[in-house]
């Protein structure tokens, strides 16, 4: 299809018909992909193992440079923020590294170069005019100056600043506002426009698993960061959103990373809190994930796990009647009534879902009457146990090893 573009479009820098974005956008993995690849050759600074920080930084680079011109040829400036962040820190990072800007320069030279040709041969499989494809020649290399210019400011900054004196006073900031008991706002807010970071009105803090490696230049700039504490961790103003996961993800490769609930930042404890007991949960295998755990998806499971030594406590006191049975009577006992207090189902969707007679599941009912008594008719006791078992069945699933006294907890 031929598109034409009145003299007055002609005059706004980004004023493609919107319907080129939805020719370009599938094409962006594989040309982020080329991209990449022709860059590694090109340069040798960035010619190092494709999953290490370099590869992460290059590819998240490419991948947010690509999606935010598409974005803005379609009509959307949401992600200019993040580019613009992006683009400055790369600029940092240079500078941090000691070297020039030419090797970056030269990068973003490369990734026009490279666009620029699958934008002619989109032009000729749609039939795009050749004064769209002369406009949009002139938007993508106008971009391109945009992004070396904005990491032109980023290297002029870091040359300016003193070496690691904005990162600490970051840190310090990230120690008070997560101190118990809590610090006054005006300390905070004295420390926060010193480290040039900008109080927000809610925030999610993110626990990273130990040990692993960060690449810091990936890492957001509004987000505080703490890795030197033995339980790494982060404060991220805002929800977490997918462009934030992405961003997690890769500037974390070799770690998995919890997200707590989002919080106002006098909560900041408790959000973090969350999340390290989800990461733990992750560990142990009570919680299959991904590397990225998000506390909201998980909130039953983090209530039942949160206190496991009280957890023991109400299991003896509500199923210590069936210490007396064998071990194969409260497997089965205990997988019935799991079930029965799960599903409230007939002794006929019982006996269907354990795969025994219908008798059979009668049977098991009358025993777990007479064993527990009168919990069974109490309201807040058949909850009590529901819970337990509920409880239990996680811990069970996950495979961890039996502390303390109560019922076996296999099959609960």
């Amino acid at each position: 299809m031929t598109e034409g573009l009145t003299p007055e479009t002609l005059e706004e820098p980004f004023s493609l018909p919107p319907h080129l974005a939805r020719l370009m956008r599938p094409e962006l993995p594989s040309l982020t992909n080329e991209i990449i690849a022709q860059i590694r050759r090109a340069i040798p600074e960035y010619a190092r193992p494709i999953e290490g920080p370099y590869g992460q930084t290059l590819r998240l680079g490419v991948e947010r440079a690509l999606s935010s011109f598409i974005d803005q040829i379609a009509g959307s400036t949401a992600e200019n923020e993040r580019r613009d962040d992006l683009c400055r820190r790369l600029g940092q990072f240079e500078a941090q590294e000691g070297r020039s800007l030419d090797s970056l320069q030269a990068a973003y030279r490369i990734g026009a170069q490279v666009a620029w040709r699958r934008v002619m041969r989109l032009g000729g499989r749609y039939n795009v005019s050749a004064q769209n494809i002369s406009k949009l020649a002139d938007a993508l290399f106008n971009y391109i100056d945009e992004l070396s210019s904005l990491s032109l400011e980023g290297y002029l900054e870091a040359k300016a600043r003193p070496a690691g004196a904005l990162e600490e006073r970051r840190r310090r900031l990230l120690r008070l506002m997560l101190a118990r008991p809590q610090v006054p706002d005006a300390a905070i807010a004295e420390l926060a426009h010193f480290a040039e970071w900008n109080v927000p009105d809610e925030l999610t803090m993110i626990a990273v698993q130990p040990g692993g490696r960060a690449v810091r230049t990936i890492v957001d700039d509004d987000i505080l960061l703490d890795l030197s504490d033995d339980r790494p961790h982060a404060m991220m103003p805002g929800a977490l959103d997918a462009g934030r996961r992405t961003m997690l993800e890769a500037a974390f490769p070799e770690s998995r990373i919890a997200v707590g609930l989002t919080v106002q930042p006098a909560h900041a404890a408790d959000s973090l809190r969350w999340a390290r007991q989800a990461l733990d949960l992750v560990t142990a295998g009570v919680i299959r994930d991904g590397r990225v755990t998000q506390c909201q998806d998980h909130l039953l499971t983090l209530w039942l796990m949160a206190d496991q030594a009280l957890l023991d406590q109400l299991a003896r006191r509500r199923l210590s009647a069936m210490n007396d049975l064998t071990a194969n009577q409260r497997e089965r006992l205990t997988e019935t009534l799991r079930t029965w207090l799960a599903t409230r189902g007939t002794a006929a969707q019982i006996a269907d879902l354990l795969h025994i007679h219908p008798q059979t599941v009668r049977y098991r009912i009358r025993k777990l009457e007479l064993t527990l008594g009168d919990q069974l008719g109490d309201p807040d006791s058949r909850f009590a146990i529901e819970v337990v078992l509920r409880a239990l069945w996680l811990r069970e699933q996950a495979g961890e090893d039996r502390r303390g006294g109560g019922p076996p907890r296999r099959n609960v």
